[in-house]
């Protein structure tokens, strides 16, 4: 289990967010579904590919949306909207200037939401087995908004309990080709993911979204990519994402299951092609790898000992701007003290 560090930033009304960085180099923010816990993550046999893939060559990003895993539950905005707004919390909280995203699943439909209105801070966009339009808005394929209402009463009925047939139909839409292993390990996910209630709420809302107009708006290098026999999210939609965003480039996986296997062929040939998209890690090692030009220019002016006044009148920047920069820092570089992080950026050659 490669080594990551929770941590919480505050969104738009006051919800705590909790967030966690793993591995070193270029950025990656990791958009998920909903259906996430950023500690048992590691233990889940669906998303420990992932992790691994992203965490060995990037400083991976990933968050717990609000109503699930570490982060508020009890909060009265569950909307699409608020979504939205949380990821930009983030990155602005972490002094992301400019870094790459992949958006799965439902957090597709989040990430091209925020890549359309934000097109200056994505320099590179995966986009894996999701879509623009949500179940009841694909008016183009048959039985969609009735599948939609059979689902939202399964969740309610069956929700996180092992022996239900609603969790066995759940876990073979998501991995047909999956064990018994990969039963438990949704069950579980699921227990430690959100409560029923909120599970129901935050599925009524996907269904119910669509981002194309968003999706047309999107200017950076995009790759879509979709398992050609997706049981969760059709094949179809993500050829219709392919069309809508400009220059985008389509990959087909040859694959059944929507979280693939990590020893199917289709895994392999995505995560090739997942390193040879997004951009090369730096030869300069370590976590300094993953700073932006700003924040190297506050790291200096740190490890000469100046305190965030002065570094503001030196940057000309505001001593709030210097505080995130900050933050972000020392989340990148895995220290949580000032005196840590002037030790660290000393060692590594700053403020000289």
């Amino acid at each position: 289990m490669a080594r990551q560090q929770v941590r919480f930033c505050k969104s738009f009304d006051g919800a705590k967010i909790a967030y966690a960085i793993s591995g070193s180099g270029p950025p990656v923010v990791m958009m998920l579904s909903w259906l996430t816990h950023l500690e048992y993550q590691w233990r889940s046999v669906a998303w420990q590919p992932w992790l691994e893939a992203l965490s060995a060559r990037y400083a991976l990003i990933r968050y717990d949306p609000r109503g699930c895993g570490l982060s508020d539950r009890n909060v009265d905005d569950l909307s699409f909207e608020s979504w939205v707004l949380d990821f930009g919390a983030l990155v602005d909280a972490l002094s992301l200037d400019r870094f790459s995203l992949v958006g799965i699943c439902q957090g597709g439909a989040v990430a091209i939401a925020y890549a359309g209105r934000e097109p200056d801070r994505i320099s590179h966009l995966v986009l894996y087995g999701t879509y623009a339009r949500g179940r009841n808005r694909r008016s183009t394929i048959p039985l969609e908004p009735e599948k939609a209402k059979v689902m939202l009463e399964m969740l309610r009925l069956g929700w996180g309990q092992e022996d239900h047939a609603f969790m066995r139909s759940f876990a073979t839409q998501f991995q047909p080709e999956g064990s018994m292993e990969h039963l438990r390990s949704w069950c579980e996910l699921q227990n430690a993911a959100a409560s029923a209630d909120n599970a129901v709420e935050l599925t009524r809302v996907m269904f119910d979204v669509d981002v194309q107009q968003e999706a047309a708006r999107i200017t950076c290098p995009t790759l879509v990519a979709h398992p050609d026999l997706d049981a969760v999210a059709p094949f179809e939609e993500g050829r219709l994402l392919a069309q809508i965003i400009p220059n985008a480039r389509f990959l087909q996986l040859s694959s059944p299951n929507h979280f693939m296997l990590r020893d199917e062929p289709a895994w392999k040939t995505f995560v090739e092609e997942l390193h040879a998209f997004l951009p090369r890690p730096s030869a300069k090692a370590g976590p300094f790898a993953e700073l932006t030009a700003r924040e190297e220019e506050v790291l200096h002016y740190l490890a000469r000992g100046l305190d965030n006044h002065q570094i503001a009148a030196q940057l000309d920047i505001s001593e709030k701007t210097v505080r995130n920069h900050v933050s972000g820092i020392f989340a990148k570089l895995g220290v949580e003290t000032r005196a840590r992080a002037v030790a660290a950026a000393r060692d590594a050659g700053y403020g000289s």
